[in-house]
């Protein structure tokens, strides 16, 4: 299956939602979430859509934030930041079945175009469980002395950031 990048909209919401349980059943989200980061910051929420038309296999969502404040999972934003200082990654899943073909780092890509497009030079996320390894291999460094910040995500979850 191949499949691209494109702008989320609303109507997808409900494809992300069920990707977002597959993928991520551990950290649960209710669908305002989903609808509030697509609707605060569009620019930083893309779905990967496959060719043949069926549902979205993939999304990044993404927003500008203050690194050292990443917002609790499940958490509703109301407003982004008047003075961000990085592109935060809320959620990135990508479907198994199109994982290795390079759609992570194509999504990286989308992301660090909309970070520098804001001014901003780094990109911020919270790495989960075994995701610190797929998050160091694309670049991503511990943001020192973050330890507490990552307590709400659970064992292991580490404050990460790169620039863009």
């Amino acid at each position: 299956m191949t499949a691209q990048w494109r702008p989320l909209y609303h109507p997808d919401l409900p494809d992300v939602q069920a990707l977002a349980r597959q993928i991520h059943p551990s950290y649960p989200e209710d669908a305002a979430v989903f609808t509030e980061r697509l609707a605060l910051c569009p620019a930083g929420c893309h779905g990967l859509a496959p060719e043949d038309g069926a549902a979205i296999a993939g999304y990044v969502l993404s927003h500008p934030w203050r690194l050292r404040t990443p917002p609790r999972l499940n958490t509703l934003l109301h407003r982004l930041p008047l003075a961000p200082d990085c592109w935060y990654i809320h959620d990135i899943a990508i479907s198994p079945t199109l994982r290795g073909q390079g759609a992570a780092t194509r999504a990286l890509d989308l992301v660090g175009h909309a970070a520098r497009h804001a001014g901003l030079t780094h990109l911020g996320l919270m790495a989960t469980g075994q995701a610190v390894v797929f998050w160091e291999r694309q670049g991503f460094a511990p943001v020192p002395d973050s330890a507490a910040m990552a307590a709400s995500y659970g064992d292991g979850a580490m404050l990460m950031s790169r620039r863009t």
